[in-house]
């Protein structure tokens, strides 16, 4: 994996996809403002020059459309990244090979993980600057304050390396850190993340955890790191695979870490278990402001980075946001892995609008009564990104599940509220959920929008409305005679119902 940042930075220019910002700006509020509108119209990445007190420019909205998404997973079509959750699927579950052709692609898999294996950089760029001690001054890095009601300047696209004190194992996450001092910065993660899992066995040992967080990597590697299958295969392997080269190391020079060697900045420092400072409020995915919550406290010793560093970073907030964008491409890695868990099911559709994660829509090829409810159960289960999933709803697989007409037609068309709508109660929850009554504890529900087969109903089923197949086939054969070859039918459709379905 060659690719670094700003070389990615370089290829989402010459393809015209960038958008270069020289005029003032400041990074509280206006930089995010600037990247909203831009990210509602579905707009260029930025690359702000001229950042009010910061030495360095920042870039935002990198990967805030699937198609540049794709650009950053080397890849041209969305279509790719199943492709790509299937290779991942078969390193989760490896079956013995039935046919040749199947032990072929095994072995292909196997040298792509060979290939995937990170390597070391000795004299890496991002140790081209080094400071330590007094020299550290975290005020020089131009965070961002994205809402008026935020406690204070953040990072959010910082990869948050730790590792087990008693195996080793590292850990790599994507999670938000608020500033508080020169030197210091609360990291606010869910107690079921790695690094809060290494911070109590830390505690446990009676040692502080060290920490590395690297600023400005590739962004294939931010997407890996933002993966989280139930695979035995570290977040740098992940990568690998992703790039189809392994990425290259590089020892950190006061903590025992590794991070790319291509990152643009690396902060170290050490956690001691049980200190803590008070962390938010600060505008969060669900779209409000989230809560006030201890959170424990990283003292940075050292900060190296390039010569000419550019900070990468982005923003949460009601979708659309980068990471909604993200979640969009994750969800079609993850749907051969599905299928390979919940094998009756055919699609799955996580919404943006439903912040990509608190709804999912799943479509089945319907065997027997109950079929739905066994489907739904089974989605919940799954994969650990799918607990606090709070809705999901099953439809038969003749339906397109992204096109929300034909997702509500068949809600409202066979579903009967009485009978097909069940809820588990008092689940572990999101606590940014605030629909919840008990913080952490929430409802689930599942709507069974499928048709109904008895014993589900008593009567018969009504016949649905079709075309009469040779009549269609002679107005499609027709068509530009009637004189509309002009008229994209999709196109009309969409906006007469104010739906964009691309």
């Amino acid at each position: 994996m060659a690719r670094d940042l700003q070389e990615f930075i370089k290829q989402v220019d010459k393809r015209g996809q960038l958008r270069r910002i020289t005029v003032p700006v400041d990074p509280e509020l206006e930089i995010t403002e600037i990247s909203n509108r831009m990210l509602k119209a579905g707009g260029p990445a930025l690359l702000f020059e001229n950042v009010k007190g910061a030495s360095y420019p920042v870039a935002i909205n990198l990967m805030g459309t699937l198609e540049r998404v794709c650009w950053a997973m080397n890849m041209e079509h969305p279509e790719e990244l199943e492709t790509l959750g299937k290779k991942l699927g078969m390193l989760q579950q490896p079956k013995p090979p039935k046919k040749v052709s199947q032990a072929i692609e095994f072995g292909k898999l196997l040298l792509d993980v060979a290939k995937a294996k990170p390597g070391r950089d000795f004299f890496p760029p991002c140790q081209e600057v080094i400071e330590k001690g007094e020299d550290v001054d975290l005020n020089r890095l131009p965070l961002l304050r994205p809402y008026p009601e935020d406690a204070g300047k953040i990072i959010t696209l910082g990869l948050v390396i730790t590792k087990d004190v008693e195996t080793g194992t590292p850990n790599v996450g994507v999670y938000r850190l608020q500033l508080q001092s020169k030197n210091t910065m609360t990291v606010h993660w869910l107690s079921v993340r790695g690094g809060a899992r290494h911070l109590r066995k830390a505690a446990e040992n009676g040692k502080k955890l060290e920490v590395a967080i690297a600023l400005g990597v590739d962004p294939l590697i931010i997407m890996a790191a933002a993966t989280p299958i139930p695979v035995d295969l570290s977040e740098w392997l992940f990568a690998g695979l992703y790039g189809g080269s392994g990425v290259k190391l590089a020892n950190c020079k006061t903590v025992d870490l590794q991070v790319p060697a291509d990152s643009e900045f690396v902060l170290e420092g050490t956690i001691t278990p049980g200190e803590v400072l008070p962390d938010g409020p600060f505008g969060d995915h669900m779209g409000y402001y989230g809560g006030v919550e201890d959170s424990p406290l990283i003292r940075f010793q050292c900060v190296t980075h390039r010569k000419n560093p550019v900070y990468l970073t982005t923003f949460s907030g009601r979708p659309p946001k980068e990471e909604a964008i993200l979640a969009i491409a994750l969800n079609r890695i993850y749907t051969p892995i599905l299928r390979q868990q919940v094998s009756e099911i055919t699609d799955f559709f996580l919404p943006m609008e439903a912040l990509s994660y608190k709804a999912a829509i799943i479509s089945i090829k319907k065997a027997y009564p109950g079929h739905a409810k066994r489907s739904a159960l089974a989605f919940w289960s799954a994969l650990p990104q799918f607990t606090y999933t709070k809705f999901v709803i099953v439809v038969d697989e003749s339906i397109n599940i992204r096109d929300p007409r034909e997702v509500v037609w068949a809600i409202s068309s066979k579903v009967d509220p009485s009978r097909d709508v069940f809820i588990l109660p008092e689940t572990p929850f999101d606590s940014l959920d605030f629909a919840s009554e008990k913080i952490g504890l929430g409802g689930r529900m599942g709507i069974d929008a499928t048709t109904k087969i008895p014993p589900e109903t008593d009567h018969e089923w009504g016949k649905p409305l079709e075309s009469d197949p040779e009549m269609a086939k002679t107005v499609d054969q027709r068509w530009e005679e009637y004189g509309l070859a002009d008229i994209n039918l999709e196109e009309v459709n969409a906006s007469l119902f104010g739906y964009d379905l691309h």
